[in-house]
């Protein structure tokens, strides 16, 4: 009982502790923040005419029934799962330059998890049937529906990426050492949830017999090839930032980065190779399935609204998997900068927008309806994306000093002592 005792109040001491240091910065720190809030004011703003009148105030229909929100969801997830290759080498090879940063990406997942789950919320028209997606509360349908184990995945990870870092950065606090053989278990366990969050979400999509674009058996390969393709090149990016703005003198060697980059590589090379595959199969074979693929990379009937956006995402992912296959240009920071922008952009439509839209583009009857979001899904959107900016800052603001050592239980004693 005493231990319980003084673990509560060990809590309650670093959380307190950390509330004031979140609400402490610089100038330029509260300008961030107060404008990532009007963000997320404005995306609140414009949410509220949706829950109001339902999913007919975006330019989603029965025809089109998933668009932006669903486009951004699947990128995320694959986003959050990415950091599976910095747990990988940091705590199984116990690779140091990543491992002394691996925290900082298991706490980018959260942030990516909430930003994913925020937006299936957004998606279904009001929040009020949300609860029908709690366990024990609501009809979950499980486990028949591929939904209900996409909802524990996602949280089951999320809870994963807050507990593992968490643990580690309060031991870090108090200058203890963490019980391995409480935490490790935790950690192996989410190199797996990492492959499952993508992988439900994948047969989410292809066990839709109706929807052939969909209906794919590499699709969870792609997916997972692809997540490994933009989330670290996201990270890549975000740790630079991190290591140029931060006031505490983090140490994010280019090593670190240059590994990272190294396993873009692989993971762009088989993005490109499953794409292909499919590609092959759908106009080699010229069945009627191949509709959507013609939609999509042609035009279809005369409607080509996506022809000039997957072409700039093929070419922009092309130059990139160059970049990052060679050496030299990988190693330089500015090509390899230019290479993430490349691959974020381009895996972002060819995994949202060009991946969700063709999916119903024609519907079962031939009916073709051309969708392009509205202001409403896209002040939505921003503001999501600004609540999960939001997050990782206020979260990297207390995990930086605990890593580098400007924030600790023992420092804080000598600090009141005199």
């Amino acid at each position: 009982m005493e231990a319980w005792r003084d673990i509560l109040k060990e809590t309650w001491h670093f959380y307190k502790r950390t509330l004031i240091l979140v609400v402490t910065g610089t100038r330029y720190y509260y300008a961030w923040c107060l404008g990532l809030l009007a963000f997320i004011g404005a995306g609140f703003f414009f949410y509220l005419k949706q829950h109001e009148v339902g999913l007919i105030a975006t330019n989603m229909n029965d025809l089109v029934s998933w668009g932006l929100y669903i486009a951004n969801f699947t990128y995320l997830v694959g986003a959050a799962a990415a950091a599976v290759l910095l747990v990988i080498p940091s705590y199984v090879y116990h690779f140091k330059p990543i491992k002394e940063i691996v925290v900082l990406g298991e706490l980018f997942a959260a942030s990516a998890i909430v930003m994913a789950i925020l937006f299936v919320m957004v998606d279904l028209g009001r929040l009020d049937r949300f609860w029908h997606m709690l366990p024990f509360i609501g009809s979950m349908n499980f486990p028949q529906s591929l939904l209900a184990w996409d909802v524990l995945a996602l949280n089951g990870y999320l809870f994963l990426n807050l507990l593992i870092p968490v643990y580690l950065l309060v031991k870090f606090y108090y200058r203890k050492e963490p019980n391995w053989k409480f935490i490790l278990p935790f950690i192996l366990l989410s190199i797996p949830m990492a492959v499952a969050i993508h992988t439900v979400t994948a047969f989410l999509y292809n066990g839709l017999p109706a929807r052939p674009f969909w209906n794919a058996s590499i699709l969870a390969p792609r997916f997972l090839a692809s997540a490994f393709c933009s989330g670290p090149a996201i990270i890549i990016i975000i740790f630079q930032i991190i290591r140029k703005v931060s006031l505490h003198p983090i140490e994010i060697e280019d090593q670190a980065l240059f590994k990272i980059s190294e396993l873009i590589a692989y993971a762009m090379f088989l993005n490109l190779f499953l794409l292909s595959a499919e590609l092959f199969k759908e106009y080699y074979s010229q069945t009627v399935h191949v509709a959507s693929f013609r939609y999509l990379f042609e035009g279809l009937h005369g409607h080509n609204q996506l022809v000039p956006w997957i072409w700039a995402a093929m070419t922009m992912n092309v130059i990139a998997f160059f970049i990052f296959l060679i050496p030299q240009t990988r190693k330089r920071l500015v090509t390899l900068n230019f290479g993430c922008l490349l691959i974020i952009i381009g895996v972002w439509i060819e995994k949202g927008p060009g991946f969700v839209i063709p999916g119903f583009v024609p519907d079962p009857l031939g009916e073709i309806y051309e969708y392009i979001p509205n202001l409403l899904e896209l002040m939505v959107s921003l503001g999501i994306w600004a609540t999960g900016l939001l997050i990782f800052t206020l979260l990297m603001k207390v995990a930086i000093p605990i890593v580098t050592g400007e924030f600790t239980h023992t420092k804080y004693e000598k600090e009141t002592k005199f």
